[in-house]
């Protein structure tokens, strides 16, 4: 399918996971569409080594399983994008174009499973309005620098925000943090549900539904 576009260009394709890494550094793609399901291969571990060749690809993951923890550990750790694989194929097509064309936003489509259930609305005080919009960054996987670029505010003062989140939260990292506040206090979803994608119009009106604004 991808290679019956005018404007894709596939270098190669690899079966396990050192194979990925060994590819990755020899084509050197601009993006590498990573199933989570390979031999020799845990997404965890291969990702941080694709991020590490000689000129990084952008990843974007593949995958059947709903584990919203999976999804927001390999955003953390450096992917693109996170695509189940019960999506249509032109959503595929427009999610490697938003990633490759640099769109700011972490492209995430995943099945309605996935999608956190309602919650009753957090206590007033848990989080501050710039604790929430810290927090909401750090969801789409930014550094304390470009956090405190984002929000013009010291790389500091980003860290005594998120020293705040982390008391208040009982977090002991930035995904327990995201994990423990998510559905409550975050100002946007980590997540959009693959059904409640608008019918295909246009590249804009989809990509404004699944990517993540910042």
């Amino acid at each position: 399918m991808l290679r019956g576009e005018d404007d894709f260009h596939v270098v190669g394709d690899a079966s396990d996971g050192p194979g990925v890494v060994s590819l990755a550094a020899r084509a050197r793609p601009d993006i590498v569409l990573l199933d989570v399901e390979m031999p020799n291969h845990h997404p965890m571990r291969t990702l941080p080594r694709l991020l590490e060749v000689a000129q990084p690809p952008k990843v974007i993951i593949l995958s059947m399983h709903d584990d919203p923890q999976l999804v927001q550990e390999l955003l953390g750790a450096g992917a693109h994008g996170y695509l189940h694989k019960a999506i249509r194929s032109q959503e595929l097509l427009l999610a490697i174009r938003s990633v490759h064309a640099g769109r700011h936003g972490v492209t995430v489509l995943v099945s309605q499973a996935i999608a956190p259930p309602p919650r009753a609305a957090a206590p007033q005080g848990v989080l501050t309005e710039r604790e929430q919009e810290v927090l909401a960054l750090v969801a789409n996987a930014l550094s304390n620098r470009q956090i405190a670029v984002q929000l013009a505010i010291t790389e500091g003062t980003v860290k005594r925000h998120l020293r705040n989140i982390f008391g208040k939260l009982s977090a002991v990292s930035r995904i327990d943090a995201v994990n423990k506040a998510t559905g409550s206090t975050l100002p946007h979803p980590l997540v959009r549900p693959v059904q409640s994608l608008p019918p295909l119009a246009s590249m804009k009106q989809i990509m404004d539904r699944c990517t993540i604004d910042t």
